[in-house]
């Protein structure tokens, strides 16, 4: 008689070896008693994910290197939710988001980082990201930059964890970079902008490449050279914009930045059709309105 526990798969189920076995009851149905269920080992788990990133239905994780370093790496000291920890999708921690592993396997399939390169992550984040890129090219070859102080403690302290301690996590507005350690030869900027940074680009090594999300509503996944020029597209995405220093979570309370209102002033512009365009007085760089 198949039992409903002998169904469940072999690496799904550790039994203890006090489990009710199927009683014979007189005049009645046989009775069964509920076996001691462990969770599944966590490499098991990471397998099942990598695999899962790898199927036609999504394929998005190409790379042999990123494959082990995903299969390598445990997600669950980075998510609250451990017994989701491995799911494709996102987790919120801190203020942060710990991307889905789909998403971190376009970024890092995207980024191509080999071992020796020096990398620099723009929103350290909680450290998952992190932590797979210093895997991938070794822990003291890694700098990353987070703009919130509570964020920069966890993720150091992730880190460790993981056996990432060589990581180097500063505070800082990522939008500046980290200058003393440049030239970089792979840069991810985690977060959305509608360019990358100059100074992200002036640390970048003349054959490096940076990896980030960029747009504004709809964002597109894009790796630039050395000279800031589109290399790669790499299909849409959606993630947080870039914050700057004072925009960071629990900072004091602030009207609009000056970034901020150009950005506005650019989205407005390009949703701007026909006659509405004779108003903008393009010759002033688009920032004054001509008066008809």
């Amino acid at each position: 008689m198949l039992l409903w526990r002998d169904r469940l798969p072999a690496s799904n189920r550790e039994e203890s070896d006090d489990v009710n076995r199927v009683a014979d009851v007189k005049g009645g149905p046989f009775k069964l008693a509920r076996p001691a269920i462990r969770y599944m080992d966590p490499a098991v788990l990471r397998d099942d994910m990598v695999d899962g990133l790898t199927y036609e239905a999504k394929d998005v994780l190409a790379s042999e290197s990123v494959a082990l370093a995903m299969r390598t790496v445990p997600r669950e000291p980075f998510v609250e939710n451990e017994a989701a920890a491995y799911a494709d999708r996102p987790h919120h921690v801190a203020g942060s988001t710990v991307f889905a592993p789909r998403t971190v396997a376009r970024l890092l399939g995207a980024l191509e980082p080999t071992p020796g390169d020096n990398c620099l992550v723009v929103g350290a984040g909680v450290g998952y990201t992190v932590a797979l890129i210093a895997d991938l090219v070794g822990s003291t070859n890694v700098q990353a930059i987070e703009l919130s102080q509570r964020l920069v403690r966890i993720a150091r302290t992730n880190l460790a964890e993981t056996g990432h301690d060589g990581v180097l996590v500063e505070h800082g507005d990522g939008a500046r970079g980290l200058s003393q350690y440049a030239p970089y030869d792979r840069v991810l900027v985690e977060p959305a902008a509608v360019e990358p940074p100059r100074a992200l680009i002036e640390q970048l090594a003349p054959d490096g490449r940076l990896v980030m999300p960029r747009g504004l509503g709809v964002q597109e996944l894009v790796t630039f050279d050395g000279d800031g020029m589109v290399r790669d597209r790499h299909g849409s995405l959606a993630v947080e914009p870039l914050l700057v220093r004072g925009e960071e979570p629990g900072a004091l309370e602030r009207n609009r930045t000056a970034r901020e209102d150009r950005e506005h002033a650019a989205r407005s512009a390009a949703r701007r059709s026909g006659w509405e365009r004779n108003w903008i007085d393009w010759d002033d760089g688009g920032s004054s309105i001509t008066r008809q």
